[in-house]
């Protein structure tokens, strides 16, 4: 054999003295295969260097050994200084990586990358799709489900027919304990800037505000953004000229705190002196901002990986995967609040 030709199952038959057979089911993860025979090929296999064909392999166990990312959204987005998608790459990223199997991140920012996708999977190129930063009533998730094809959401999927799995937090209690914080200290003119209402995440932060501030008779002011730094700019500037008086703000996502503690600089504001600041995430920019934000931690990280794991769970067959797993939060105090 010269150096450029590839190993085959023939020449690690040979080499384990058993037949072509024999090698294929011990390569492909059986288990009916005796140990020392198994312990033979396995030795054969690391001397010749074999690396199994995956197209030929994938037709034996009708495995890919890959899992999709979905993100429905532009690749500005998702490559913007909003440190919510790496975070979660990060974490599928590391779970996959330990299970060994390959990660295909797809973005779905339009009507066309919808179809790309879904004609990706029914076609058995994945092994299973995991969904994050779903908008609205996104089809896809319960349309893949209908075809067979193991599906997992971060964020609980609004209308999914059928009903998909997911991964979440704990959004409303995270919000009152945030808001609780605020009254206790004294705090009674309390806006928000709630993230966008077309995913569950902001609709569920906004409820958590609402309830906290009726159980305590004190009045609302709300305002949207959609989780920009941007946003939390235009939406402070828009509460203080709503209510001149407000003495604290509840921002739905870090990067939209960190846009609202710009403008309270700009207009003269002291934080938290004359308005507290308490935001929702703790990224790296809440421990590093002026002052440092207080906000509500919600595991990241964690999500990605449970989110993988569960999704291995489906796809490795004989376990009960939950309908749902919500993590909790918690109330990060800093100098803002």
């Amino acid at each position: 054999m010269t150096t450029r030709e590839r190993p085959t199952l023939e020449a690690v038959a040979r080499r384990a003295g058993v037949s072509r057979a024999t090698v294929s089911r011990v390569v492909n993860g059986s288990t009916s295969v005796a140990a020392a025979i198994r312990e033979a090929v396995n030795h054969a296999v690391e001397e010749l260097g074999y690396v199994p064909n995956q197209a030929a392999r994938s037709l034996v166990t009708q495995r890919t050994d890959s899992i999709a990312l979905i993100l429905p959204e532009t690749a500005n987005r998702v490559f913007s200084d909003d440190l919510f998608f790496p975070a979660i790459i990060r974490g599928v990223g590391m779970e996959l990586e330990t299970a060994d199997k390959q990660l295909v991140l797809m973005m779905t920012g339009s009507e066309a990358g919808h179809h790309r996708v879904e004609r990706y999977a029914v076609a058995g190129h994945v092994d299973g799709v995991m969904f994050a930063s779903i908008h609205g009533a996104d089809p896809l998730p319960g349309a893949l489900a209908r075809r067979g094809i193991p599906v997992i959401c971060s964020g609980r999927p609004m209308n999914a027919e059928p009903p998909v799995p997911y991964v979440d937090v704990d959004h409303a209690g995270g919000v009152a304990a945030a808001v609780e914080h605020l009254i206790a200290g004294g705090r009674r003119r309390i806006a928000t800037i709630a993230g966008p209402q077309d995913m569950v995440a902001g609709i569920e932060r906004l409820a958590g505000y609402r309830a906290t501030l009726r159980a305590a008779g004190l009045p609302e002011t709300v305002v949207t953004g959609d989780f920009t730094r941007e946003s939390g700019i235009d939406g402070m500037r828009a509460l203080l000229a709503r209510d001149p008086s407000l003495d604290a703000v509840f921002v739905a996502s870090d990067l939209m705190a960190h846009g609202a503690l710009t403008a309270l600089r700009e207009s003269g504001r002291r934080v938290p002196s004359d308005v507290a600041v308490i935001g929702f995430d703790d990224f790296d920019i809440s421990r590093y901002s002026d002052p440092p934000l207080t906000t509500v931690r919600q595991p990241i990280g964690e999500i990605g990986q449970t989110l993988a794991r569960q999704m291995l769970l489906m796809i490795g067959g004989g376990a009960e995967v939950p309908e749902s797993v919500v993590l909790p939060t918690e109330l990060i105090i800093r100098d803002s609040a």
